[in-house]
């Protein structure tokens, strides 16, 4: 939970604004999406047992939606040529009122919550005795589960101007909310807008930075508005005057955006959306914000410093990277078990905690991996051709980092360590972003290697981010952030891909298959087949289908197969013909990903069918072939388009570290820049550098272009 939110904790009793910008869509009409979203996140508050109070807008806009409808079906075609004048909006507001309390009303009742309406006007509260009415009436409502509904009863106030009130009690109804708020002393008051909370200057203008904790001595004289709500009387200004008030009466008010349809939960399970008003909030200066973009910044000035270190000095740093894992071993188990404890207790699968343990072998792994990275030749700064242009004029193509890397990965602090060494051995900056399974895991590794890098380079080289609301800020980071390396689910990897500019390099599934062919040495192929399957069922290299020729079928060599997987524990699934003929359960899917002990089996009729089956189920990562066929092992490995094609060798071959990079931040299963598991190579990219002696090009009329290919020199 973000310290500035710790508050939520104790939040018993909520109210709830919605805008008419949220309730209306851009043409007026209600937005039943969004209000149907609304209606179950307040049900489900309900049944958690918070008391929850709704202040809602939208009556006006609802009412002249309908009078515009009606007048014009009553309008003669001489009446249509006049121009339309405007509705009055006390008439809209009574007309609409009751269809927004009757569209309330039946969105509740499909979720067996009652609901009331109360309907006030700003002279009320200057009356002692309503005030102490409406609070009974409300408490009666609350103590039988019953959602109060609150609006302003726009039809008979007596508001002269859109802004001005005749009492100065409250002017619209982001000032009932927060006043509301203190009269039936509600912990919580959440203003639902059209936007993610309060920014800097104008949300649509994209040097705006959105402001997390408002603090008034800090930010009142700063901000710029933009324009008022499109549809209501406030906007953004009403909101954060409300929101003061109420804030620096005692009730913590957060502004958050009322178009994400769970963004009511989120504020109370304490994640750091929106922007928070306390009365406390300058108290809290100690918590400095880091933004995304300066964290992001502060890891490329980094990167720059560490490429300007000589070879040595690079090294060097793994070196005691390596030395730092040994020597607090034993304070990162500590922490690692304890997010296993918590892993198991809330009934994670087993894949998922096999992949979270940090075991003594796995640590010793990590750090014979980072120590093998410092002995590999220098990767920064090699010349990889040279060319001469014309006499004196010679062209350098060297190797040099990409420039800033965000990976994202989920639930395996052993990538950590992984992506970080490669970081420092490529002159990257990184930032990265574990899942919350392993946050103490991941926050004492990331202690550990930061501790060793000089204050030449600087430890935020590597930031760690620590927050899931953090990554939208990151992925607009274009301009900063060079490459976005995604390890985890096919949804995760997805969703990035649909929600950056940046290119991202990653695989959304490891669909392995081994396919055994009729010449298959079965004693080979039953080997390979468990290996690929047992060595580590939770990799995404590992087996998920197994593909039999039909011949084996009749010559006892698929039953040698299935007897050998089962003997391992092997859970198998059949494809149509697997399971007809073999009588075991049918797969729900071909494009499955087990990542447990458990695959799917099917026959197909010869290679050629194999590698249909692969091009049309698989995912382009690893793939094998079992046979003393040469010609047909050519033929799968010259057509199975996949980033890496084995013969006669287990798929869990394909691992960076096994491949000889040392480590790998992950496997590629992209054509672009890089493709199969990605090492420190994957990493670089080169720029060019030109070497002349006052040349000029004035045309071409005085260069003689001689393209001559030089020797490199290292």
């Amino acid at each position: 939970m973000d310290p500035t939110r710790a508050f939520v904790r104790s939040v018993k009793r909520v109210v709830v604004k919605v805008g008419t910008a949220v309730v209306t869509r851009s043409d007026g009409r209600l937005a039943l999406g969004r209000l149907g979203a609304l209606c179950e996140q307040l049900k489900e508050l309900n049944n958690r047992g918070y008391e929850v109070i709704l202040v809602t807008s939208g009556a006006v806009g609802l009412g002249k939606q309908r009078l515009r409808y009606r007048r014009l079906a009553n309008s003669s075609f001489s009446d249509l040529q006049n121009p339309q004048y405007e509705l009055d909006g006390k008439a809209c507001a009574a007309v609409g009122q009751s269809s927004l309390m009757a569209l309330y009303d039946i969105m509740f009742s499909q979720l067996d919550v009652t609901s009331s309406q109360l309907l006030v006007n700003d002279g009320f509260f200057r009356d002692a005795d309503f005030r102490k009415q409406l609070t009974d009436t409300v408490h009666s409502l609350l103590d039988l589960r019953v959602i109060p509904i609150f609006n302003e009863n726009d039809a008979v106030s007596t508001r002269k101007a859109p802004y001005e009130d005749s009492s100065g009690i409250f002017w619209d109804n982001d000032s009932l909310a927060g006043l509301l708020a203190l009269e039936l002393k509600a912990d919580l008051l959440v203003l639902l807008s059209d936007v993610e909370g309060l920014y800097s200057g104008p949300p649509s203008d994209p040097k705006s930075k959105l402001i997390h904790t408002y603090v008034k001595e800090k930010h009142h004289s700063k901000i710029t508005f933009g324009d008022k709500s499109r549809l209501g009387r406030g906007g953004m200004t009403a909101k954060v005057n409300a929101a003061v008030c109420a804030a620096y009466s005692g009730t913590p008010v957060i502004i958050t955006s009322g178009y994400t349809n769970d963004n009511i939960m989120r504020v109370l399970q304490g994640e750091r959306i929106g922007t928070v008003f306390h009365k406390d909030a300058h108290l809290w200066t100690s918590i400095k914000e880091i933004t995304a973009h300066e964290m992001a910044v502060a890891a490329r000035d980094s990167s720059r410093r560490l490429q300007n270190l000589k070879s040595e000095d690079r090294k060097k740093i793994l070196l005691d990277v390596a030395a730092a894992i040994e020597k607090n071993e034993s304070e990162i188990r500590i922490e690692n078990a304890a997010d296993v404890a918590d892993a198991e207790e809330a009934g994670y699968e087993r894949s998922l905690i096999s992949r979270l343990t940090l075991r003594p072998e796995k640590i010793a792994s990590l750090v014979k991996s980072v120590r093998n990275l410092a002995d590999m030749v220098e990767p920064i700064g090699q010349i990889l051709k040279r060319t001469e242009l014309a006499d004196k004029l010679t062209l350098e193509k060297i190797s040099c980092p990409l420039g800033v890397l965000l990976v994202i990965f989920e639930s395996r602090p052993d990538a950590l360590v992984q992506i970080a060494a490669l970081a420092i051995r490529s002159g990257n900056g990184l930032l990265l972003k574990g899942g919350k399974e392993a946050k103490r895991s991941n926050a004492v590794l990331h202690k550990v290697i930061t501790s060793a890098i000089p204050d030449t380079v600087g430890g935020k080289l590597i930031g760690l981010v620590t927050s899931r609301e953090a990554i939208p800020d990151l992925l607009k980071l274009d301009d900063v952030i060079d490459l976005v390396i995604p390890r985890g689910s096919n949804s995760l990897v997805s969703q990035i891909k649909d929600t950056t500019k940046i290119p991202v390099l990653g695989h959304a599934d490891g669909i392995c298959h081994v396919y055994v062919d009729k010449a298959a040495n079965i004693n080979v192929a039953k080997q390979i087949a468990r290996d690929a399957k047992t060595d580590y069922p939770a990799a995404c290299n590992a087996m998920e289908t197994l593909l039999v020729h039909q011949d084996l079928s009749g010559n006892g060599g698929l039953d040698e197969l299935i007897a050998e997987l089962k003997r391992a524990g092997v859970q198998l699934y059949g494809g149509p013909r697997a399971s007809a003929l073999l009588k075991i359960a049918e797969t729900k899917s071909f494009h499955l990903e087990y990542s447990s002990l458990a695959c799917t089996i099917e026959i197909v009729d010869d290679v050629f069918a194999a590698i249909d089956h692969i091009h049309h189920h698989g995912s382009s990562h690893t793939d094998c072939i079992v046979t003393e066929d040469s010609e047909v092992a050519e033929t799968f490995l010259r057509q199975v388009d996949s980033a890496a094609v084995f013969h006669n060798a287990s798929t869990r071959f394909c691992d960076g570290a096994r491949f000889g990079l040392g480590a790998e931040v992950g496997i590629s299963t992209s054509r672009i820049h890089a493709r199969g598991p990605v090492g420190v190579e994957g990493l670089l990219t080169n720029r060019w550098v030109l070497r002349g002696n006052g040349q000029i090009v004035d045309g071409d009329r005085n260069v003689t272009y001689t393209h001559k290919q030089l020797p490199v020199v290292a």
